[in-house]
């Protein structure tokens, strides 16, 4: 598994672990800002047929107001990404890491916000199955 994020298989189908996780977010206080369509992405630019893949970015207003209170450039790391996608019939679901991201700027004041913001992404990840 990469370092860089929560990753495991789920019981879901592909449409269900959708709708299962963007509650889960919201639970946490997260929106989804973005919804990036790679398999449809892929079909239409370079009409090749990949997996059922989405990536969520996700957002915690408070938590992204303090990490841009702390360093303003962090928004070329924001928002959270949460990508569920289909593999040889099976749903994956991974949490990116924010620690791992925030370990690249050293500022101690996003570490701490980068940890909680991670506490709040692994309940999510925890509970979808």
């Amino acid at each position: 598994m990469p370092d860089y994020s929560f990753t495991k298989n789920i019981g879901l189908n592909y449409e269900q672990a959708l709708v299962t996780v963007t509650d889960e977010l919201k639970k946490e206080g997260f929106g989804v800002l973005t919804e990036i369509d790679v398999k449809s992405t892929l079909k239409k630019k370079l009409d090749i047929d990949f997996n059922k893949y989405k990536i969520l970015g996700a957002c915690n207003p408070p938590f992204a107001y303090k990490a841009l209170s702390a360093e303003m450039d962090i928004g070329a790391l924001l928002p959270c990404n949460v990508v569920i996608y289909e593999m040889d019939g099976v749903t994956v679901l991974s949490v990116m890491k924010p620690s791992t991201a925030m370990n690249m700027v050293e500022n101690s004041a996003l570490a701490e916000v980068a940890g909680e913001v991670e506490t709040k992404l692994k309940r999510v990840f925890d509970s979808v199955n």
